[in-house]
């Protein structure tokens, strides 16, 4: 699609672009899934991960709250499903799911009102989806199926860790990255 078009659609404004996060979760995730697998690309975005993932030869399917992006998956020829985080799916589906999550802290009397908003804002703590997902995660894999979640330094990378490991996954970061305003890792979570 080209940007032209993206424009004229309103996409470009309702969907989350690929950036550095994204091309740092691709780049983990498409180390990790094996041929075959099926793939889970939680908030979607863009559809830049499941787009790499599908590189992998494993079945990836997308999926995203905002049904702009899952619009914008499907022009990459990827499958989308509309939805909150893991409620469409069955349980024991996934071999591996990868997540880009709004993980900024945003201050409730500065957030927007619109799609951008959900992409980005991970509320207060910058938490605020993160652990509702990992809350539900392990019911969606399949036995030894592996989490690759994207996290910031703003979120507060210890208490994540921790709060993941309360919920009987062990956590690996398997990519970094560092930039003037906050460090970007992958973290692996296998239970």
């Amino acid at each position: 699609m080209t940007r032209d078009l993206a424009d004229r659609r309103g996409v470009e404004t309702e969907v989350y672009g690929a950036a550095e996060d994204s091309r740092l979760l691709a780049e983990a995730a498409v180390e990790a899934v094996e041929p075959g697998w099926t793939v889970l690309d939680c908030g979607t975005g863009s559809g830049y991960v499941g787009d790499r993932l599908a590189e992998t030869r494993a079945r990836v399917i997308a999926s995203d709250l905002n049904p702009h992006a899952c619009e914008r998956a499907r022009d990459r020829g990827l499958e989308a499903v509309r939805g909150d985080l893991l409620a469409p799916f069955r349980p024991g589906v996934f071999d591996a799911v990868a997540f880009n999550p709004p993980y900024l802290p945003t201050d409730p009397e500065n957030e927007w009102d619109d799609w951008m908003e959900v992409a980005l804002s991970g509320g207060e703590s910058g938490r605020a989806v993160i652990e509702p997902f990992l809350d539900s995660v392990s019911c969606a894999l399949a036995p030894g199926g592996i989490v690759l979640l994207l996290v910031s330094s703003l979120t507060g990378f210890e208490t994540l860790l921790e709060y993941a490991e309360n919920r009987g996954f062990e956590a690996s970061v398997v990519a970094e990255e560092s930039f003037p305003f906050e460090t970007l890792s992958v973290l692996r979570l296998v239970r």
